[in-house]
């Protein structure tokens, strides 16, 4: 088999996910083939840094052994068995895991196979719950602009990415997104009611009318737009205005969750308890497909205790399936006895020090964001002047300077393009100071590409 024979077939049989047609019949189409802890290596033999723990999902980091041979033995033992009427001891065992590191009591798992299922579960538990008690006026949904909440059809509805709902048409009704938090803060002598973010939601709510939301949806630390961690005192409002109303809160912690920001949930991090918390990712990192919703217990046990409802009418074949979730119950162990979410912890002040000296160096980088090991650089033409990139520029910088960089000194990550010109960064939570080092380098090389790209003249050493 010659090494451009696997590049050839995915391109006469494989159908890629969000990739151009001219990226995806590139004669360099990579084709990458092991992983080990924080490193990917392809059909060539190169190596590269995985700076987007896979699509936020590689937390253990790759090439573990203790995982794959908890799933052989769970597949020898049970491949297969459903949670419909029975159950199987590898969904209990995960679940209960689960359930032990959610805030408050969020005590009940419902599993899926990924995120879009896990936000497209909640928001139909959330409309059944309500119609269970009594209230099935209750449809609407609350979520927020340029906010990604997954691609099938109810939870693309929720998504608040123009660009990405357009190729569909019409899709579910009765979805209001209001404005996200970038840029705000509380203002002197205010509180977090008076972002302009809350009272749009109030706003909405008064319009629209309370007794009509089902639930309101957002991410602590909101991906798409890039890595907006909320002011202080946000969630909090959330929590006040959803249970001033009747409205389920549901945190999407699909990319948050299972350690990214420090600690198991991005709730904890904000000090919130939800009344829905939806997963993914994290839960495995990726060594097997999995999702789900935690519930809070009494909204479960109210929705299978009415005579209206008595059974949740959603399901999968796959989901809580028991290879799945023995992954998910090794992972979640590796994760707790290696005190990963402590990793990321202790770690992130010198993952931000980093990015303060890279930021400093180069003037076409206008700020970054995020927090934990889960960051956004966002660039413009040049910082000095206030010289935005054009739409053009933007377009050059994201698919032509920024992946030639990145193969230079071989690094995977995400140029993004949603709402802004930005360089994502979230590292497998294993990775060490060394491990973080050869990122920064690494951003710091392909900055400096851009710099040298644009014309803007480079202010000082970085890192």
């Amino acid at each position: 088999m010659t090494i451009s024979d696997y590049a050839n077939r995915a391109q006469q049989h494989l159908f890629p996910h969000f990739t151009t047609g001219r990226v995806w019949n590139d004669d360099d189409l990579p084709i990458i083939v092991e992983g080990h802890g924080s490193y990917l290596i392809d059909e060539r033999g190169d190596r590269y840094l995985d700076g987007l723990a896979g699509l936020f999902c590689a937390n253990i980091g790759h090439g573990r052994q203790d995982i794959p041979r908890a799933a052989y033995e769970q597949m020898s033992k049970l491949a297969y068995w459903t949670n419909w009427g029975s159950a199987h001891p590898a969904a209990v065992d995960a679940a209960t895991r689960i359930a032990g590191h959610a805030p408050g009591d969020l005590d009940t798992v419902f599993f899926v196979n990924s995120g879009s299922e896990a936000v497209e579960s909640a928001v139909k538990f959330a409309r059944q719950y309500h119609r269970s008690q009594g209230q099935s006026q209750r449809t609407k949904i609350i979520a927020r602009d340029m906010a990604y909440h997954g691609t099938t059809l109810g939870a693309l509805a929720v998504t608040g990415i123009p660009a990405y709902k357009e190729p569909f048409g019409e899709l579910m009704p009765g979805v209001f997104h209001v404005p996200n938090t970038l840029g705000e803060e509380v203002p002197a002598g205010g509180t977090a009611a008076d972002l302009p973010s809350i009272q749009a939601i109030r706003e909405l709510i008064e319009r629209e009318g309370g007794d009509t939301f089902a639930a309101l949806f957002a991410e602590p630390v909101q991906n798409s737009r890039g890595a907006l961690v909320p002011p202080e005192g946000y969630w909090q409002e959330l929590r006040k205005i959803c249970d001033e109303h009747g409205i389920l809160l549901v945190a999407d912690e699909v990319i948050t969750g299972f350690g990214r920001l420090g600690e198991w949930f991005g709730s904890i991090k904000f000090d919130v308890v939800p009344d829905l918390i939806t997963f993914a990712k994290g839960s495995t990192s990726g060594y097997m497909p999995l999702g789900g919703v935690i519930i809070r217990k009494p909204l479960a046990e109210a929705l299978l205790d009415s005579p209206d409802a008595g059974t949740f009418t959603h399901g999968a074949t796959w989901g809580g399936h028991p290879v799945a979730t023995a992954v998910a119950t090794a992972n979640l162990i590796a994760l707790e006895e290696e005190n990963v979410p402590g990793n990321v912890r202790s770690l992130a002040p010198y993952f931000q020090n980093g990015l303060d000296r890279i930021t400093d160096s180069y003037r076409c980088i206008k700020e970054y964001r995020g927090t934990g090991f889960f960051y956004a650089i966002e660039m413009m033409a040049d910082r000095d002047t206030g010289a935005e990139l054009t739409p053009d520029a933007s377009k050059k910088v994201l698919t032509e300077v920024i992946p030639k960089a990145m193969k230079e000194v071989g690094l995977i990550t995400r140029p993004d393009n949603r709402g802004a010109t930005m360089l994502v960064l979230s590292p497998p939570l294993v990775a060490d100071q060394a491990v973080l080092d050869d990122l920064l380098d690494k951003v710091d090389h392909v900055m400096g590409s851009v710099d040298k790209h644009l014309g803007v003249s480079t202010l000082s050493a970085a890192v």
